[in-house]
């Protein structure tokens, strides 16, 4: 990598040095950067799933439709607001408002690109960054929760309860795994700061394999593709999209935790679940996809990451991902509640548990001897083959035969019926056959066989 780019990278001393008008457009350009991004994803939602089911989609408003979303964003706004005479009418108001500051708020940590000039002024394309940045983002996703269970609460009516009440488990269910699959990134990243770890994935560290020193890509979802796939998995349950929507599901809870929501307050709790799927698209992009930084091969231009243009690979990226949340709804179906946590519990938090131990044996083996590590690798190779080969299996016990179950059964048991479906007639009742005499009847003259 050139000197020209590494230059361009800012550093946690880049912040907190922008004059106020600046910090106030950086923070105008979030703001409008998730309502734009909400506008053109539902269009592009709607085409996209359009597009698999050969249907057109929306095409009369604007151009290609563009402006279908906010001739619907009008229309909604100038619907009846109707209130349930048993919500809470102070909670039943901020749920849907807590929901969107949350996934807003996110955004001010997110790396959009390098230093840039802006009026003279050299300053990085980010609100703002702190140590445990990362850690933010964290606990806005955390929160933002709580709009939706609060606002099934404050309805006064059961369904939206019910939705509430299955937000919060999903949020425990994959919060954790969510948790888990970032640790690897700070194991090989060193910081919690987001513009750092965009830094960090611009050259790929050097590894040492049998002596040889191996460059790697820079990219941590490919370095630790399998943190990437664990996190991308649980983000699609945090932002409650297909497959995994089931505080909504339409189909069980009517239309779960917004049932009693109409007019505006539900514009914001849609609002707020396109602008989380942006957010934390985004949000991926900065921790595996190497945020702003050009992929391969436009990276063999000496200026592509630099200027304005990193700007246009990271948006370029997020577009990506969100096709891959629309990809999804369009063609999984929703799953069960039972498949959904046991896919969290028994699935994701072992798998990454197991994956973040082996990680840090690797990290820490690297600056032992050839001898020492090959050693070291092969007990722990032994190890699990052993465990494997004396792991108890689980094999279903063979199904008794209904005769078997038949003669299991206790003394006094109450009587069964016939095995064979076939009732035997009542002793108690008498049996009359009739009988019938057979009938020979003489063939006339005029009959003939036909």
């Amino acid at each position: 990598m050139s000197p020209i780019v590494l230059a361009q990278d800012p550093s946690l001393a880049d912040f907190g040095q922008d004059p106020w008008w600046l910090v106030l457009i950086k923070i105008l350009f979030a703001f409008v950067f998730a309502v734009l991004a909400t506008l053109l994803g539902v269009w592009f939602e709607r085409r996209v799933v359009a597009r698999m089911a050969v249907r057109p989609g929306p095409n009369q408003v604007g151009p290609f439709g563009l402006l279908q979303t906010l001739a619907d964003g009008l229309k909604m706004a100038f619907k009846e607001d109707i209130l349930p005479k048993s919500a809470d009418k102070v909670v039943y108001f901020f749920a849907p408002v807590i929901s969107v500051v949350c996934a807003v708020t996110a955004l001010s940590v997110i790396p959009f690109g390098p230093m840039v000039s802006i009026f003279g002024h050299q300053t990085p394309l980010q609100v703002t960054d702190v140590p445990v940045a990362v850690l933010v983002v964290l606990a806005f996703s955390s929160l933002a929760v709580y709009g939706i269970v609060l606002g099934g609460w404050a309805s006064g009516s059961t369904y939206p309860v019910l939705g509430g009440l299955r937000s919060s488990a999903q949020l425990i269910s994959y919060e954790v795994a969510l948790g888990l699959s970032i640790v690897a990134v700070f194991m090989l990243s060193g910081t919690m700061s987001t513009s750092e770890i965009v830094s960090a994935q611009g050259s790929g560290p050097e590894v040492e394999l049998f002596g040889l020193a191996v460059p790697m890509p820079g990219w941590y979802a490919i370095l630790l593709f399998p943190s990437f796939v664990i996190f991308f998995i649980s983000i699609v349950g945090e932002t409650n999209r297909a497959p995994f929507d089931l505080p909504e599901a339409e189909s069980e809870l009517v239309a779960g935790f917004m049932t009693e929501y109409s007019s505006l307050k539900f514009a914001l709790f849609m609002l707020s679940e396109y602008v989380a799927m942006v957010t934390m698209s985004a949000f991926t992009v900065t921790l595996f996809l190497g945020g702003w930084h050009a992929p391969w091969p436009i990276t063999i231009w000496e200026g592509a990451n630099s200027g304005w243009w990193p700007m246009l690979w990271f948006l370029g990226k997020v577009i990506a991902l969100v096709f891959v949340f629309v990809w999804l709804r369009g063609t999984l179906p929703r799953m069960r509640y039972d498949q959904f946590m046991r896919l969290g519990w028994k699935v994701l938090i072992p798998v990454n548990l197991v994956y973040i131990v082996g990680l840090a044996g690797f990290l820490k083996t690297q600056g032992w001897e050839r001898t020492d590590r090959l050693i070291a690798y092969g007990l722990v190779a032994g190890v699990l083959m052993l465990a494997a080969l004396f792991w108890p299996s689980r094999r279903p016990q063979p199904k008794p035969t209904v005769q078997e179950q038949v003669d299991s059964r206790p003394h006094g048991s109450f009587p069964l019926p016939p095995m064979d479906l076939q009732v035997p007639p009542s002793p108690r009742t008498k049996r009359v056959v009739a009988e019938r005499e057979p009938a020979n009847v003489a063939a006339g003259q005029d009959s003939r066989e036909v």
